[in-house]
């Protein structure tokens, strides 16, 4: 009887674990454009942000398009002023 109590504790547990072990579905997104800085160059930033932006709202949702585009544009600001001595 002990066994089958001890058996059934560790299935049990077993099978409470397997959804840690499942992979998360991927979206197609670059989680490091919306949440985080990056460390690219200023074109290479640009170029990623507008590839990602061109996924659209099949990927993307309109808020996180709005803060991506958002940051295209500082990214682009930044570099216009670098570009131009800050002149406008």
């Amino acid at each position: 009887m002990k066994k089958l109590l001890v058996l059934a504790a560790i299935v049990s547990f077993g099978l409470n674990a397997l959804p840690v072990f499942a992979q998360p579905e991927p979206t197609g997104k670059d989680d490091r454009l919306v949440n985080c800085t990056s460390r690219d160059s200023l074109p290479e930033r640009i170029t990623r942000l507008e590839k990602e932006i061109a996924k659209g709202e099949r990927v993307y949702t309109a808020a996180e398009l709005d803060r991506l585009e958002r940051k295209r544009d500082e990214a682009k600001d930044m570099l216009r002023v670098l570009m131009l001595g800050g002149k406008r």
